[in-house]
């Protein structure tokens, strides 16, 4: 039988002595492992294990694929479906994270995206169309209970929020279980985990201003996430439009930063501050400040 991972070209290549760097694709991004041995073949078999768990996380949760337990759900028809214990887990962090955000991080907003094309465009929706998919946003419509969880008819998840930094924090654990000493860091697509270490790895943040010069963070353990609108945004009358959706009013945050940064002890929490940060708009700063973890903001200083 023909395994995920299988169907996945999976690239390792020694990056200098005793490190590796392997990558595949998945989750839209691309998947990144530095893995500190002289063993070729242990890296071989880390990165394997990677991308299998990945495309299963990716295959299970993805709102664009007919066979997952995402599409089974948002298809439930106001009916209780059954839910395993990792959805439930996953489904229990983002109601926790709309209720900190008085509804601000809502993962059923995702039916915005029939409206919203962020392609650097000027192509906005009219504020009928935004208007008329607001009944269906609410996490309220949802009830969640340990064996299954009912939406509303028409309410759709989209794990997109959550995903990818949950996918980093599981291949991290997966690999630390199977080989406890190895020391790795897991880059998908900027959001990053690593394992311990004594020789720390050197991140660096892109500018989003052009005159402005790299930002490089060392990272010796815990993870690193970060939220912006460098690749998907909108410009309108000469003004950059972040990608980063209000669920109350179905319309983009203002005065949000180009890009926040959150360092803390796992990718998801890192991930869900940075977002949560991104909606606070002009207030990124007083909320990130209030978390009392290290970050960093930017915003755009000159002409996008």
């Amino acid at each position: 039988m023909t395994t995920l991972a299988e169907k996945t070209a999976l690239t390792l290549t020694q990056l200098e002595p005793g490190v590796y760097r392997g990558h595949f694709q998945a989750m839209a991004c691309r998947c990144e492992l530095l893995i500190r041995t002289g063993d070729h073949a242990l890296a071989q078999q880390a990165l394997g294990l990677a991308a299998q768990e990945t495309l299963r996380i990716e295959h299970k949760f993805s709102r664009y694929r007919t066979d997952g337990v995402c599409h089974r759900l948002n298809h439930s028809q106001g009916r209780p479906a059954s839910i395993d214990r990792e959805t439930h887990q996953l489904l229990s962090l983002a109601e926790t994270a709309w209720r900190l955000s008085d509804g601000l991080f809502d993962i059923t907003s995702g039916v915005l995206g029939r409206v919203w094309r962020f392609d650097g465009s000027d192509r906005l929706p009219c504020p009928e169309q935004v208007a008329a998919l607001l009944p269906l946003i609410g996490w309220d419509k949802v009830v969640l209970k340990q064996q299954n969880v009912t939406l509303a008819p028409g309410t759709a998840l989209d794990f997109g929020g959550l995903g990818k930094e949950y996918a980093v924090d599981r291949v991290l654990a997966l690999i630390r279980h199977h080989w406890p000493q190895l020391e790795l860091l897991v880059n998908f697509g900027g959001d990053i985990a690593a394992s311990p270490t004594q020789l720390p790895w050197r991140i660096g943040i892109s500018p989003v201003n052009s005159n402005a010069a790299p930002v490089t963070l060392t990272l010796s353990r815990g993870a690193i996430a970060t939220s912006g609108d460098a690749e998907r945004f909108l410009m309108r009358d000469g003004k950059r439009i972040s990608h980063i959706l209000n669920p109350k009013t179905g319309h983009p945050v203002t005065d949000a930063p180009s890009s926040v940064t959150v360092q803390a002890e796992r990718c998801t929490d890192a991930g869900l501050i940075a977002t949560l940060a991104m909606l606070q708009g002009a207030q990124a700063e007083h909320f990130l400040k209030a978390q009392g973890l290290p970050f960093w903001v930017q915003r755009l200083t000159g002409p996008p």
